[in-house]
């Protein structure tokens, strides 16, 4: 199920000029479509650091390889589009055979539907009377837009049934105590269940819940897996109290970029035997880009012959030496993702075009727009004027500072395309 193909073509007409930063200068106004056409070198056309860029292969392997991994478990997937929040990627998600895209705010929701994403679920709860409004008048207006939200009080219930003037399907969140959103005891799970059940405006379709917060889940992988046998048993519990009458299928889903294997082992079709066709759905996002420390270390996909690869890239130059032992580089707090760890040198490209490891190098803090460098007695040569290179980590707060990406192809320098992101 495709996308809007007119309003992605849309995208190819948006004017490249001083909005978008890293662009290159002292040109006339162009559009994406005749930067992209002119497949400029990233290195001798004009770009200007800092400047984050995608890696076309990678960002191709990583798509296809969660694709055909859900596929072999038996998993729908519904990746978490806030990531990128990226039209253009969703797309290709779409095309690899995803079953919609995964949302957090009704913003997320409104920018999909602009593109015309036709499954959307809303891995939040959502009490906002107005975006209720505006979801009753998109699923009254288009039959084909399926739409699934979480629920997780009576009170919620409440306000949405109050709000909303066309049906809507929900499903019950699960959390934990400590965690996140989501009921926290199997009899506060049957209150809610029962309240929409109750409802004149919601039908329930399931449940769902978010395993990444459970308290020391990092600690023990049995968290996890104690915490998904409870979901599917709630399923199971709705399931025989009759909760589930009003929906044509159940769904039960879970899954971010760092537990999919053990939601992949509970949500079997062995042990989800309910009354109705089970829709098991995972919604997994970072893995689009992966990561060079933060996603690298935690995947469960780390066997030689199948893992993700990092996609994302920052060029930042080297504008001041001022002591020895250190190097200021031009990307700071506002270009790279510092949340989830420091960037990581990675390379050294010199005015000259050669390329040579960034060998014992390290960020060691940030400011807001320089890089602190710390250099090794035996680290590779770094110069005023020089280009490097950051792996990064935690791809959602680094997609978030850049609003228009270069992709680019397999020999580093070749801009393929241009990622145009919504934050």
């Amino acid at each position: 199920m495709g996308m809007d193909q007119a309003a992605l073509d849309t995208l190819g007409e948006t004017a490249v000029d001083w909005r978008f930063k890293g662009m290159p200068l002292g040109t006339s106004t162009t559009t994406v479509d005749r930067m992209r056409d002119a497949k400029l070198n990233l290195f001798e056309d004009g770009f200007v650091t800092p400047l984050l860029t995608l890696e076309s292969t990678a960002l191709a392997h990583n798509l296809e390889l969660m694709a055909s991994w859900a596929a072999r478990h038996g998993l729908a997937h519904a990746p978490h589009g806030k990531t990128p929040l990226a039209p253009q990627l969703m797309q290709r998600q779409l095309e690899l055979g995803a079953w919609g895209i995964t949302a957090a705010t009704p913003s997320h929701v409104r920018m999909y539907r602009h593109f015309g994403v036709q499954r959307i679920f809303l891995g939040n709860e959502l009490v906002d009377a107005p975006a209720l409004r505006w979801l009753s008048d998109e699923l009254a207006a288009d039959p084909e837009f399926r739409f699934v939200c979480y629920v997780d009080s009576v009170r919620g219930v409440e306000l949405m049934d109050a709000a909303l003037s066309h049906r809507m399907d929900v499903v019950v969140e699960l959390g934990a105590t400590g965690s996140r959103t989501g009921v926290r005891t199997a009899a506060e799970a049957d209150e809610v269940a029962q309240a929409v059940r109750a409802s004149r405006r919601l039908r329930l379709f399931g449940v769902a819940g978010y395993e990444g917060t459970l308290p020391d889940v990092d600690a023990a992988r049995t968290v996890v897996a104690a915490w998904m046998a409870n979901l599917v048993a709630t399923a199971h519990r709705f399931d025989a109290a009759g909760h589930f009458a009003d929906a044509d299928e159940i769904v039960v889903s879970a899954g971010g970029s760092e537990h999919f294997d053990l939601v992949a082992a509970a949500l079997t079709e062995e042990a989800l035997t309910l009354s109705r066709p089970v829709l098991r759905l995972l919604r997994s996002g970072a893995y689009v880009t992966h990561d060079h420390l933060h996603y690298a270390r935690i995947t469960p996909l780390t066997d030689e012959s199948e893992h993700f690869l990092p996609a994302l890239k920052l060029w930042a130059q080297v504008v001041s030496r001022p002591e020895p032992g250190l190097a200021l580089v031009n990307a700071g707090k506002r270009d790279v993702p510092y949340d989830l760890g420091l960037p990581v040198p990675l390379q050294i490209r010199t005015p000259t075009g050669l390329l040579r490891k960034a060998d014992g190098l390290t960020v060691t803090k940030l400011s807001d727009q320089h890089a602190f460098v710390e250099l090794a007695p035996d680290a590779a040569p770094l110069e005023v004027g020089d280009w490097l290179a950051l792996g990064l980590s935690h791809p959602c707060t680094a997609f978030e500072k850049w609003q228009l990406i270069p992709e680019v192809s397999a020999d580093g320098q070749t801009v393929v395309d241009y990622i145009r992101t919504f934050f």
